[in-house]
């Protein structure tokens, strides 16, 4: 008869290094992570100024102001020639601030402060909210104004003939006699009408000024003006862009000068 064996139990195992270890936290995957990340292609402000408006803006701007009483005095003093040679002047620059406002920098392209109805009432009901560089909808009412009025000021006067029949404009030749000299008087009254608008956009630089502490002029002369922390500054085009326009520009006013203009007399 055998005798029962003891009961024995299995001896524990020695503890490993990686058994031993003291278990981590398990962490999600699907956890939220914050990052941060940076678009170096859009310049933001670094500091309280920013650039918002680029050289052949403000070029565009201050020689139109000069030409626009340049052409008020000789036509008043009656220099026809100087009057006539200061309308091309403002052609070409017209022309090229059209072309730069589809292809220029951010701030100078229409499609940047040309608003709606509905943007233009929405910032008038809080105008203090806005702060974006460039035109406000409400003053790009004034710019869209004071450009239009200036394109009709100059299409009427490449088709006029003066009273006496002695100047003409260049595209005078292609109209008869009688819109001619409808034009010549429409040339003379909508002078009138664009001094207004000027007369209101100096006005409203002067409230901006006195109210809103905001100073436009010199933002005009240095290209660069305050803005909040964080806000987008203007994005240059490139001189590719800008050797076209020119080119455009003058490529037009030229073939329209060509036509032949001047005094007879």
């Amino acid at each position: 008869m055998r005798r029962p064996r003891a009961a024995t139990w299995p001896r524990p195992r020695p503890r490993s290094a990686i058994s031993a270890r003291a278990a981590r936290p398990v962490t999600s995957s699907s956890a939220p992570r914050t990052m941060i990340t940076t678009d170096e292609s859009v310049p933001t402000a670094t500091s309280s100024e920013v650039a918002v408006w680029d050289l052949p803006v403000r070029i565009t701007h201050w020689a139109l102001a000069a030409l626009v009483f340049w052409s008020w005095g000789t036509a008043k003093w009656h220099h026809e020639q100087w009057h006539i040679w200061s309308g091309y002047a403002i052609l070409f620059l017209l022309l090229f601030r059209l072309f730069w406002g589809v292809a220029g920098s951010t701030t100078a392209r229409f499609t940047s402060f040309v608003r709606g109805p509905g943007g233009v009432l929405a910032y008038i009901r809080n105008a203090r909210g806005w702060h974006a560089i460039g035109h406000t909808p409400l003053g790009a009412l004034s710019v869209v104004a004071l450009l239009g009025l200036m394109i009709a000021q100059i299409g009427f006067g490449l088709i006029l003939v003066d009273d006496d029949g002695v100047c003409g404009g260049p595209l005078s030749n292609m109209v008869d006699s009688q819109t001619s000299e409808l034009a010549m008087g429409i040339h003379a009254q909508l002078f009138n009408l664009l001094l207004g608008f000027i007369a209101l956009h100096l006005a409203a630089i002067v409230y901006y000024r006195l109210a809103r502490h905001k100073k436009l002029v010199r933002a005009m002369i240095t290209g660069r003006s305050e803005a909040p922390a964080g806000t987008i500054a203007n994005v240059p085009a490139g001189v590719g862009r800008l050797v076209l326009c020119l080119a455009f520009a003058a490529a037009i006013s030229g073939w329209i000068i060509a036509q032949g203009s001047g005094c007879t007399a």
